[in-house]
């Protein structure tokens, strides 16, 4: 068994070594001073942390099993003092984590948990709100809706959109679904759907590259895994619209009921963009809710200049943008934005007596009337922080940066001839493949395809190991892909450029 080292020569001393007769005998919480000198020291920690993030790599060197056995099998009996368990901190956590915040990070969609989100998320904690009601904290109920706001607007989004923020895409989208059940008037929310002879099968349309929670949440809403068509993509990935509007229509005829289209404006695998003006007048004619997932692409409508992939989102009955992942903010926080909030509201309300509000005589905004779950975090606390701290101007500086070094590797890629781009390059993430030139001329041959396949996937490997850089994968048009996504407000043009190189090299040696 290995685990990865901590960088840090020293911890910094404490003067938490020692417990207190509350922390020994007492029956309430640490004390506010011990809590400042412990929160100093926490502070320190992840200020040194991100000082040093660095120096690790990327992934841990370490197998599955390796960590659980550094732990105790059983949880203490009597307390420990707060050095012993910083220091367990920087010796058992730290380096045993995937360190999301290193600048080598650009698997998946690299998100940035930023110092502003940090400190954010410590007051969140401290302030320990939860934002099921407006009673319950009205500030968090208002300071949402405030930057539901401000985010719209920075999107260029019209007023018609309202929201709230929910905790991922995942359950943005599910909601926006279970809205769409409801609004096809089958009343699924009070009668279900199972068992009803009246209710034909129920449909909802998205592209073969649309992110599983689409079908999660189809599985979650009693629709079944089967009532998710997956409509063939075009050359570019992007959902091909004559073969969407064939689909609906074989539905029809086959008795079944559509209720939805879901666009992606920056899918998973390949970040291709549907097209979304054409989707949403289909979804006009046929009189079918259309949801938008823009959870990774949708920030970069915060740059005007970078707004036309986006015509038409406008005319969406609801869209997800999530801020965890290209808006330099913690996770989790996903903006959920809707046209038809009533049918969001109507698809999960249910107040029993002990939630109602009877000593307001306004109107007050219950959030979780909107979704599948009563307790909420108050996250619109550190989407504020982080849109006062950067300023719309310093995060679209931030996002064209990103887009601009995507682009300069996609042309190196493009520019040697013993790897290939895999898809377009619309925002800041580049799908690639070695594709040695001897193999190239060879590869309608099935061996040589899972050779290529095989390489690729050794190279990943490879460049992983190296500790430097932290890649994932996908597969399109089944070639196995690698993906390099650029998002981090910690990685420099200097660290997309060694990622190249790394790859370059990696796979040089791996061919001989």
């Amino acid at each position: 068994m290995t685990t990865s080292q901590d960088p840090r020569d020293v911890a910094p001393a404490r003067g938490l070594e020692t417990l207190d007769d509350e922390q020994r005998r007492g029956t309430g919480d640490m004390d506010p001073e011990r809590f400042r000198a412990a929160g100093h020291a926490t502070v320190d920690e992840i200020a040194d942390y991100l000082a040093n993030v660095r120096g690790f790599p990327v992934f841990p060197p370490v197998e599955p099993g390796d960590l659980r056995g550094l732990f105790a099998p059983r949880a203490p009996t009597e307390p420990e003092p707060v050095a012993a368990i910083l220091d367990d901190v920087v010796r058992l956590v730290v380096p045993n984590t995937t360190h999301w915040q290193h600048p080598g990070f650009m698997a998946y969609f690299a998100t940035t948990a930023s110092g502003p989100g940090i400190l954010a998320e410590m007051l969140i904690a401290a302030l320990g709100a939860n934002a099921m009601l407006w009673r319950t904290s009205p500030v968090a109920t208002e300071l949402e809706e405030v930057v539901v706001d401000w985010l719209r607007d920075a999107l260029g989004l019209p007023a018609a959109f309202s929201g709230l923020v929910t905790d991922t895409a995942s359950t943005s989208s599910l909601i926006a679904l279970g809205a769409a059940r409801e609004a096809a008037g089958v009343h699924a929310s009070a009668r279900g759907i199972a068992g009803r002879v009246e209710v034909p099968r129920l449909r909802v349309y998205a592209s073969e590259e649309a992110h599983s929670s689409i079908e999660k949440a189809c599985m979650t809403l009693g629709l079944g895994r089967e009532a998710l068509v997956r409509v063939e993509t075009d050359d570019s990935l992007a959902m091909d619209v004559t073969a969407l509007a064939e689909a609906i229509a074989e539905d029809r005829a086959a008795g079944m009921r559509p209720i939805a289209i879901v666009a992606t404006l920056g899918t998973t695998s390949s970040t291709a963009i549907d097209p979304v003006a054409e989707i949403a007048a289909i979804a006009g004619r046929e009189g079918l809710w259309l949801h938008v997932d823009a959870a990774y692409g949708g920030a970069a409508a915060i740059v005007p200049e970078r707004r036309g992939p986006f015509a038409g989102w406008e005319r969406a009955d609801s869209i997800v943008v999530n801020p965890h992942k290209w808006l330099f903010t913690p996770l989790d926080a996903s903006l959920l934005l809707s046209r038809r909030m009533p049918m969001l509201r109507s698809a999960f309300s249910l107040v029993p007596e002990y939630l109602r509000t009877l000593d307001r005589a306004a109107p007050v905004h219950d959030f979780n009337e909107y979704t599948p779950t009563l307790g909420r975090r108050f996250r619109a606390l550190k989407l504020w922080f982080v849109l006062r701290y950067f300023g719309l101007d310093g995060i679209r500086r931030r996002l064209d940066a990103h887009c601009a070094w995507a682009s300069e590797l996609a042309a190196a890629v493009e520019a040697d001839p013993d790897f290939e781009l895999l898809a377009p390059v619309p925002f800041s993430t580049v799908c690639l493949r070695a594709r040695p030139r001897d193999l190239a001329a060879r590869e309608e041959d099935p061996e040589v395809r899972a050779d290529l396949d095989d390489l690729n996937a050794r190279l990943l490997e490879a460049a992983n190991a190296t500790g430097e850089i932290f890649l994932s994968h996908t597969r399109l048009r089944d070639r196995f892909t690698i993906r390099v996504a650029i998002g981090s407000l910690h990685t420099t043009r200097d660290d997309v450029l060694r990622a190249w190189e790394i790859l370059r090299t990696e796979a040089a040696r791996l061919r001989g």
